[in-house]
């Protein structure tokens, strides 16, 4: 089993809701929920001018592979109603792969841990609060020492 963290985002219709029923589909479709962070209200990151965000974080158990998890993520976003936009634009949810394990990834498509969240309060705030002491596998850094630099 491995133990992914996720990212969860919404700032279009229902957020808070949106939020949850990612994660019940998460739930359905081979990532175990196992810890769940609050939701926290944030102001947009990139394109400024739009809706506030709720984010939260979540960790999963999976024996799916991180192709396969991105996979089943961007399904749920599609089934939950996200249409693609402009990059860092309005959407009804978006899920990020933030950690997999201690695995490093570096693909087309696809960036673990992603490259960003060291630079994102909204993602390290809700992390630490199910996750402070894991540990970022390239910057060797934990989730609590990167969102106090943030």
């Amino acid at each position: 089993m491995n133990t992914v963290y996720l990212g969860i985002g919404s700032n279009l219709g229902d957020r808070r809701g949106n939020c949850r029923r990612a994660v019940e589909e998460l739930n359905s479709r081979g990532l175990t929920v196992t810890r769940s962070s609050s939701q926290y209200e944030t102001e947009p990151w990139g394109v400024r001018e739009q809706p506030r965000f709720i984010n939260m974080a979540v960790e999963t158990r999976t024996e799916l592979p991180p192709l396969e998890v991105l996979r089943v993520i961007k399904e749920i976003e599609r089934d939950l109603g996200r249409r693609e936009t402009r990059r860092w634009g309005p959407r009804v949810v978006d899920i990020d792969i933030l950690l997999y394990g201690d695995t490093v990834v570096d693909e087309p498509g696809l960036a673990i841990p992603h490259p960003h969240m060291h630079e994102r309060g909204f993602v390290l705030k809700p992390l630490s609060e199910i996750a402070p002491d894991v540990l970022h596998p390239v910057l060797k850094k934990t989730v609590k020492e990167l969102l106090s630099d943030v």
